[in-house]
């Protein structure tokens, strides 16, 4: 799938960031590109104004918020690409992290796991495994112990 600056993200399959809502930037790149990094603007940033949006209803921009307030700056969450050498790629890249963050921010919560107690025959089993286990060891040591 080919991105352009124009293109929208789609986050699953209900939920679409419209390229209104993003922001993108553009700037060389260090790392590999050879004579051509120093030329191309190949990084990528792409920002989304996760606190100005409407897209989201408020118990989802709630939790989102809650679940990325550690890269959210001032409502706006921000992924950078920059590990390829083109451009599109990178663009690619940053719209799949975008897509990626935002999915798992507003996943809902798992479910919470009810303790449970091991049944007395597996308790037992592991005891007797143990102690066939500890014989093996003995019987591999010297008799002068």
């Amino acid at each position: 799938m080919l991105w352009r600056v124009a293109d929208d993200v789609q986050v699953n399959e209900r939920l679409v960031i419209p390229a209104a809502e993003l922001s993108w930037r553009f700037s060389r790149a260090s790392g590999p590109g050879g004579q051509g990094v120093n030329t191309t603007d190949s990084r990528v940033e792409l920002s989304w104004d996760l606190g100005g949006s409407d897209l989201l209803p408020p118990s989802l921009k709630e939790r989102a918020a809650e679940r990325l307030a550690h890269r959210l700056v001032h409502g706006v969450l921000t992924v950078v690409a920059s590990e390829h050498r083109s451009q599109l790629r990178n663009r690619e890249a940053a719209a799949a992290r975008l897509a990626g963050l935002v999915a798992g921010a507003i996943a809902p919560p798992p479910r919470v796991r009810r303790a449970t107690r091991p049944s007395r025959g597996s308790v037992e089993r592991r005891i007797a495994d143990k102690k066939r286990r500890s014989q093996t060891k003995r019987n591999r040591r010297p008799d002068d112990y």
